[in-house]
């Protein structure tokens, strides 16, 4: 029997009522489940998809308090993201680190401006802070962005923020619960709530791989369902179709040569009032992001004609000269769940804040806020859902939690291997006992064939584009060599999870057409 076989088995024979039930794993979910098993909470989560295959595997790499949001003179949220920010970081230094970034001045006002602001920003980070801000000479900003069109460059401001790979600190949060004893399952949907007295005591489930449904009683349920929330609020018989705006956001990603170096690149204002950011990523480089309003939530949006000329306008700007089309290697959008708080406006003036809401039913929702925030969202919505359930008060344990895979040695270690942290070695050791498996999934990605096989029997890989967008982040970097290394893919994972050829081929299938959706073509 299969480590999922057993778990639904587990699931299946419940004895008594789970202390806590999540529905979703992306950030929001797996921070509560997180939350909720480190208080000792018996505690299930549960994803229709996989891990992180939304929002959560779809952000610009960043952890940090937000400029902009400072510039909105949001100053609490910018402060609780620079506290997390700082925490992040030293929780999970294998998937988290310090980026320089450089602001370009194209006008004298703009040196003194953002030099002060982002002098405040540095304030406001406290001991937490990853470094200080200063100005630059235009000489010193050229340097530090190679590849900057300098016609007009008066100088620059030099700043800290945090990157990180989001999808794969999802799994370290999955594995972090794991450790804490508590059970997650993807590929499992719920698709009803159970009341009784009007009153929610758990969730109808449905496997979507074997199409079989069944119950989890649950002392309080929690909807962490992204922007995806409306629809189980609507399970509730809530409606709340005014309650998110969904936003998208396209992102470029282009090669290391068009930014060298190991410096970012913020513009704090375009044209159109955006923040637009380039960052080295992978031996890569990323470009974005868009904001615009979208008419609802889909699984697997797709980049639209106004957010593609937006970004090849805004590259042609900034760095001399448009890319070719084979030039951009992936392209990937990212719906943001934004909570509307009265009146309209661009979305990009809607509040990156989060919202816990609880029905009367007692099912309690989180929606929206940002991922540095992702832990500060789980303390507060388990807080609530204690409340709602009758536990006992208990403070929050995980401010300072290591996440799973933890390690302070990781320096000079590539970053396709330094996400793995203290588990490298159990990785490396799959091709010491079989040599095949240390070659390279394909000659332009940094990812080995022992990956796929970590990614089945370890992190609840279950198809080709879970390993390839999420347990390796190969799809996002360069889709062409994605898509020519997915038959490979497909071998070992159908030898892995026992599966048949009619199987294999036809999750091939799915993932190549799914993965042309990520390459640009000339318009």
């Amino acid at each position: 029997m299969s480590e999922r076989s057993e778990i639904l088995q587990r699931l299946g024979e419940q004895g008594e009522p789970w202390d806590v039930v999540v529905i979703g794993g992306g950030a929001s979910g797996l921070g509560a489940a997180v939350e909720a098993a480190s208080r000792g909470y018996r505690t299930v989560l549960v994803e229709r998809f996989d891990f992180a295959k939304g929002t959560s595997s779809r952000s610009t790499k960043l952890v940090h308090g937000g400029v902009r949001y400072l510039e909105q003179f949001n100053i609490t949220l910018v402060m609780d993201a620079l506290r997390e920010r700082g925490h992040m970081l030293r929780n999970a230094p294998h998937l988290v680190h310090n980026l320089q970034f450089v602001v370009p001045a194209f006008d004298y006002f703009s040196l003194p401006y953002y030099g002060f602001g982002l002098k405040v920003y540095e304030r406001m980070s406290g001991r937490l802070s990853l470094g200080a801000s200063k100005l630059l000479s235009r000489e010193r900003t050229v340097e530090m962005l190679p590849g900057i069109a300098d016609s007009g460059l008066r100088g620059g401001i030099l700043y800290h923020d945090g990157q990180f790979d989001d999808a794969r600190y999802a799994i370290s949060l999955l594995r972090t619960f794991q450790d804490l004893g508590g059970i997650a399952v993807n590929y499992v949907e719920a698709v009803g709530l159970l009341k009784r007295d009007g009153k929610i005591v758990g969730i109808r489930a449905r496997d979507c791989e074997e199409d079989v449904q069944f119950d989890l009683q649950a002392k309080v349920v929690v909807n962490a369902s992204g922007v995806f929330t409306e629809e189980v609020l609507a399970m509730d018989g809530v409606a709340a179709e005014s309650l998110l705006a969904v936003s998208q956001g396209t992102h470029f990603v282009l090669p290391h040569s068009f930014l060298p170096g190991s410096t970012a690149l913020m513009i704090p204002k375009t044209a159109d009032g955006r923040v637009l950011f380039a960052i080295p990523w992978h031996e890569s480089t990323i470009v974005g992001t868009t904001d615009v309003p979208v008419n609802g939530a889909s699984v697997e949006p797709r980049s639209m004609a106004e957010e593609r000329t937006f970004l090849l306008d805004h590259i042609a700007r900034y760095f001399g000269r448009r890319p070719r089309a084979e030039e951009i290697q992936s392209m990937w959008s990212g719906l943001r769940p934004l909570v509307r708080k009265g009146g309209g406006g661009k979305t990009s003036k809607l509040s990156r804040d989060h919202t816990i809401l609880v029905s009367k039913s007692g099912l309690v929702t989180v929606t929206g806020g940002k991922w540095t925030t992702y832990r500060r969202m789980g303390e507060d919505t388990i807080n609530h859902a204690a409340e709602v359930a009758g536990f006992a008060k208990m403070a929050s344990r995980t401010l300072d939690l290591k996440l799973h895979g933890w390690t302070d040695s990781s320096g000079g270690i590539a970053e396709s291997d330094r996400v793995y942290g203290a588990d490298l070695p159990l990785l490396q050791s799959l091709s010491d006992n079989d040599a095949a498996l240390g070659a390279l999934l394909h000659p332009r990605l940094p990812y080995r064939l022992r990956e796929v096989v970590w990614a089945v029997r370890y992190e609840m890989a279950r198809t080709v584009e879970d390993v390839l967008a999420r347990r390796t982040r190969a799809l996002f970097l360069d889709a062409r060599a994605a898509i020519e290394a997915a038959p490979a893919v497909a071998d070992l994972l159908a030898k892995e999870l026992g599966r048949s050829d009619a199987w294999r081929d036809k999750d091939l299938q799915r993932f190549v057409d799914l993965a042309n959706g990520y390459i640009y073509r000339d318009e």
